[in-house]
């Protein structure tokens, strides 16, 4: 298996805009309560029981993560996004829904999926990430083989891995590097498969502003085998 942690910068920038007095108060009332923990993790000690987990690397602003959540609230959810706002995005939907079945990670979604036991995910989800779109940049583009072996390694047999661009470099690279993988099944039957989002993929504010500008957007589904 090739070695994740070798390339560690797979996003950008932390923070941005300046927080206004709610969402500091999220970060510093209701982050801490849905941190994710240090140490080994399992669903039952984030949850309290045994249920099916699924993970969201890099969740922007929590849209599709608290879509997710909502839909099945006898999954266990797990996201991790390392842009400051990204987080309070997500931690408003959370309050505002009142969804007891997601935990929050603020960094590096990798180093969450190395604490998980083998096997544990049910879907894991890579929406819109950073294209890294220079040539010199392609190796930290999180669809390389050491963060898909990872992926691959945490996701049950029959688990679902799901990505979604509107970068076209992205989707060529993608392409190319899924096709030599051979844990991986592409579930696409024709071209409608990946140009049109599944009733079950809610949709991103990045997604949302992609189309806006008049982007095509691919949404790639694929089992673990």
């Amino acid at each position: 298996m090739s070695d994740p942690t070798t390339i560690r910068r797979l996003y950008g920038r932390r923070s941005g805009h300046k927080l206004r007095q709610g969402q500091a108060a999220l970060i510093e009332d209701l982050l801490p309560r849905l941190s994710v923990p240090a140490g080994a993790l399992s669903a039952a000690g984030l949850f309290g029981e045994d249920r099916p987990l699924e993970f969201e690397i890099g969740f922007g602003s929590g849209e599709h993560l608290a879509g997710q959540a909502k839909a099945r609230p006898d999954h266990g959810f797990i996201g991790c996004e390392p842009f400051l706002n990204g987080v309070v995005g997500a931690l408003t939907h959370i309050a505002a829904d009142d969804l007891a079945n997601i935990r929050v990670h603020m960094g590096d979604a990798l180093d969450v999926l190395e604490r998980l036991p083998d096997a544990a995910l049910e879907r894991a989800y890579l929406l819109h990430p950073d294209p890294w779109p220079k040539a010199r940049h392609a190796k930290r583009r999180m669809i390389n083989h050491g963060p898909l072996d990872l992926i691959a390694a945490k996701l049950k047999p029959g688990g679902e891995f799901r990505l979604g661009t509107d970068d076209p470099t992205y989707c060529r690279w993608s392409m190319m590097i899924m096709n030599q993988r051979r844990d991986f099944e592409w579930l696409a039957q024709s071209a409608a498969d990946f140009l049109t989002r599944p009733a079950d993929w809610p949709e991103t504010r990045y997604e949302a502003k992609a189309r806006r500008k008049g982007h095509e957007v691919w949404y790639f589904r694929y089992r673990r085998v």
